[in-house]
């Protein structure tokens, strides 16, 4: 017997921890660990770099600023870079699901160098009857923002595929739409994700911040506190016991929120929580201009061990980027408060976390497999992913993690000018990406097909 392909001299992360075989991968899965070479159509020597599970981007923000057919291309290319083999798009539909899900899901099909899936977003109650909708069309996951209404309810929804056009909206989240997304949530056996911030709080605090006429990152984090989050997060806490949703916070930052959710979870909350790379290590504190902007902001020093902290004990599940494919010229405002919120950091995730996680071992390998993969592959129901075992697909990552590279938006190629992390030098690179056993990149360059990522089938049990 013949086999696709075997990696030979790795050091590869499993379950059971390291393991020191060669990996046998035949048909786009995992079939043997062992110390021979079976006949195998290509040999990759691994030459001692550690083999991970491929990365689970579990929160990407593409098609919003171009449409996704170009987007999906650019996006899913510094996903590669970065060692990601899926990514899961928060698709922002500003329309009718079940009138217009299907244009973006075609425009999607042959555009991605990596795997993709998608969690739909619900603004109002029209989408709400349409969730049932989206699990016929793959789509097992809903997110719902409660930073949107009153004053600070502008949102850019997703382009229409082929369109050039932004697609500006006005969003006021109801209390009524919340219980109706969980509602349906619960019955179809589906987590809500939730940007928790309370709308009303943040648009007196920004009010108030330009009557004082405050400017910089550190006015952006106090116009809205990390008590703004605590009251969302019990609020839609309350919401989600009484149907017995599944709750996934998103992008959470702050050592209150993840105290209030800590509260919450004692209450019989079904809770999981993902963090992202910048709360791990920006702080206003230290962060000069606008580049940093987002939502929710990054806070100090001390939040950003807090995060670390909560990574070890197991309070935080996963880690996502967060990552919005936008650009300078829209980024930049003339201050704080008409600067963008978001920026794009698909590529750098796993660097950052080698760099500032694994070598200056604040997190061990395990760790990092399991945040920054396994467990996202059991929370969304991503079967067969997530893990370096036998049967699974074969998504793997190599890391050198003494390699040291310079971080530019040039190097990734993602529709994004610019990068948060431009210029820094980091230690720790994804050096080679295989998704379901096909190479995607090999020594840091992109040697894919485009077309090769696929919409991955989702079970939830």
């Amino acid at each position: 017997m013949t086999v696709d392909c075997v990696i030979v001299d790795a050091k590869s992360i499993t379950l059971k921890g390291m393991v020191e075989r060669n990996l046998v991968i035949d048909d786009g899965k995992i079939i043997d660990f062992t110390t021979d070479v079976p006949s195998c159509d290509k040999k990759i020597n691994a030459g001692g770099l550690v083999a991970i599970p491929g990365i689970i981007d579990t929160h990407v923000h593409y098609g919003v600023y171009s449409p996704i057919g170009e987007a999906a291309r650019t996006e899913s290319k510094a996903a590669a870079l970065g060692g990601v083999t899926t990514m899961m798009r928060m698709l922002r539909l500003g329309r009718p699901y079940h009138t217009h899900l299907q244009d973006q899901l075609n425009a999607s099909k042959k555009s991605h160098y990596v795997d993709y899936t998608i969690h739909a977003t619900i603004f109002d109650e029209k989408q709400a009857g349409d969730m049932k909708y989206c699990t016929e069309h793959g789509i097992t996951s809903f997110k719902i923002y409660m930073n949107l209404g009153g004053e600070v309810g502008h949102v850019y929804m997703d382009m229409d595929p082929g369109s050039p056009n932004l697609f500006e909206s006005t969003v006021q989240l109801e209390t009524s739409t919340i219980r109706s997304v969980c509602k349906n949530a619960a019955s179809l056996g589906c987590p809500v994700l939730v940007h928790a911030e309370d709308y009303e709080m943040c648009g007196c605090g920004i009010k108030k911040a330009k009557q004082d006429k405050k400017d910089g990152l550190a006015a952006w984090s106090q116009s809205r506190p990390p008590d703004s989050e605590a009251k969302s997060i019990k609020k839609v806490c309350e919401i989600a016991r009484e149907f017995g949703t599944t709750m996934y916070f998103v992008h959470i930052g702050s050592a209150v929120a993840l105290d209030t959710i800590s509260q919450e979870k004692k209450k019989g909350t079904k809770i999981f929580v993902e963090t992202c790379p910048h709360y791990l290590t920006l702080s206003y504190e230290k962060q000069n201009g606008y580049l940093a902007k987002v939502m929710p902001p990054i806070r100090t020093h001390s939040d950003n061990e807090k995060i670390w902290s909560a990574m070890i004990s197991g309070d935080i599940d996963t880690i996502g980027t967060d990552h919005v494919a936008n650009r300078l010229k829209l980024k930049v405002g003339q201050d704080v408060w008409s600067s963008l919120a978001g920026f794009p950091g698909i590529g750098t995730s796993l660097p950052i976390l080698l760099s500032e996680g694994v070598n200056k071992n604040k997190i061990n390998l395990q760790q990092l497999a399991h945040l920054s993969s396994g467990n996202a592959a059991k929370i969304f129901g991503l079967s067969g992913k997530g893990s370096l075992q036998k049967g699974f697909d074969a998504d793997i990552t190599l890391v050198d993690l003494k390699k040291e590279h310079t971080v530019s938006s040039e190097f990734f190629g993602s529709f994004s000018d610019y990068l948060v992390y431009e210029g820094w030098n980091l230690k720790g690179w994804p050096i080679t990406t295989m998704v379901r056993g096909k190479l995607v990149t090999e020594n840091m360059q992109v040697v894919g097909k485009l077309g090769h990522g696929q919409m991955v089938q989702r079970n939830l049990s």
